[in-house]
Formats: C-alpha cells, structure tokens, sequence
C-alpha cells in the first residue's frame, strides 16, 4: 500500500501504458484519475477496472480552462492532489512522417500539443501544488530523448523515429529539470521516466533487431514500467527530483 489516500491523475490514462498505470495505483492503495480528452475509451477502461477508487475526467491538455476546470473538480472532490503522471500522447494526422516528408506546420503542431501540452499541464498543477504545499509531477518521457535514433532497427520496415518525438522527448528531460530546480523549497517534486521500446504488434524483423541492443528481454510492456513509477509516486523517492531514470533493459548503453 506504498500509495495508500494518495490521488494520483494520470493524463492519457487510457491509453497503453496510463491503463496499467492507473491499475498499479490503485493496487497499491491510491485513488486513480483517468484524465483523458476522449472520455468514451477512459470510460471503458474504467469499466474493465471496476474499481471505486477509479475515476474519470475529461481533460485538453493544450486548454488552459479544461486543466483549471479539472483541478477545481479534484479539489472539491477529494479536497487535495497528490501527484500528476504526464502520459499523454496527442498528435495529429501526419504524425509519424520520415524526416523529409514532414512539413513546418505539423513538426510545430505536433510539438505545441505534446511538449506544449505537458508545459501547460504541469504549470497549471505546479500552481496547485504551491498553494498546497507539496505535490508530485512525473513526466513519461523515452530513450530517445535520451540518444540518437537506432535508426538500422527500422530497416526492411515502414517504421521510423519521429523527428518530433526526438525534439519533444529530450525537450521533455529538460523541462522537467528546469521545473524542479525552479521550483525549490517548494516540497514539489518533478521526475521523468524515460522508458524504452512498448511491444505492440511491431513485426517480428524489427523485434528482433530492437532486441540485439537490450541485454535480456527486448521491447517491454506497461508492467515493466510501472514499477519505477510506483517508486516516484511512492514516499521512498522523498529526495529523488529532477531525475530522468532510464527503464530500457540496457538499449542506451
């Protein structure tokens, strides 16, 4: 119960990781919010879940009213916030382009919603967290924030590293840096995890070259990763902040 009457949100907690991330807190004793913009799939989830200490809420994360308005509901509802979990993953239509296909317009949008979103996200919560007097971020950020793109493991493949997800993910390390040492004194937390590879359905060719730079398992999935943020959501990471821990079974090094 390392969780134990702590409100955690988790926005894109519908999502593949924020689902299991939502589990995990509340197995441990804390009361989860699904914060999602599309409120039909995070009511799915919840129903799957069946947990009375699952909610869910409709959040924008590049609306300054939706955060507001949701943090006015959490504290009536609850009366506090322990922490927020940035998970989600906006982008748009063209998202996912290779490099020279991508046009000005989309590499601004894609960068606006995502790293602008989580900006706006933990600004409007850090403001809350303030006038509490504690709080806890914990961005989701990616290896390849971390280093270059592999891009050889994408080959005889379709698939590529966005250039947008390299610019959002490393400008995301940063950001949480930035944010936890302004916001000394201030007993306001703010880590990233960087994790690597998700397995989902990505053709064998591609796993298996993934798999020849990690040290024992390859691509992981959301439990692999849900145990480090237990530890950041957890009061045994007291004086852990403005960390980025790597959960990427050895593909960095």
């Amino acid at each position: 119960m390392f969780l134990k009457n702590k409100v955690i949100v988790v926005t894109g907690g519908a999502g593949l990781l924020g689902r299991r991330f939502c589990e995990m807190i509340i197995n441990n004793g804390g009361t989860a919010i699904i914060a999602e913009y599309n409120t039909s799939s995070a009511e799915e989830v919840r129903n799957k879940i069946n947990s009375k200490n699952l909610f869910v809420e409709e959040l924008n994360i590049i609306s300054k009213k939706s955060i507001e308005d949701l943090i006015d509901r959490l504290h009536l509802k609850f009366n506090k916030i322990d922490a927020i979990v940035n998970s989600a993953y906006p982008r748009n239509k063209n998202y996912g382009k290779h490099f020279f296909d991508v046009e000005y317009e989309d590499f601004c949008e894609n960068l606006g919603m995502n790293l602008g979103g989580y900006f706006l996200t933990s600004q409007l919560f850090a403001k809350y967290f303030y006038k509490q007097g504690f709080g806890n971020i914990v961005n989701i950020s990616s290896i390849y924030g971390v280093i270059a793109p592999r891009f050889q493991i994408y080959e005889n493949t379709d698939m590529t590293t966005p250039v947008e997800y390299a610019a959002i993910k490393s400008g995301l390390i940063h950001l949480t840096k930035y944010m936890a040492k302004y916001l000394k004194g201030k007993k306001i937390r703010v880590n990233a995890i960087s994790l690597g590879g998700l397995k989902d359905n990505q053709p064998q060719s591609f796993l298996s070259a993934y798999k020849e730079f990690c040290l024992n398992k390859g691509m992981l999935n959301a439990n692999d990763i849900s145990g480090t943020l237990l530890y950041l959501l957890s009061d045994l990471s007291e004086y852990v902040n403005g960390q980025n821990l790597v959960v990427d079974d050895g593909f960095t090094l």
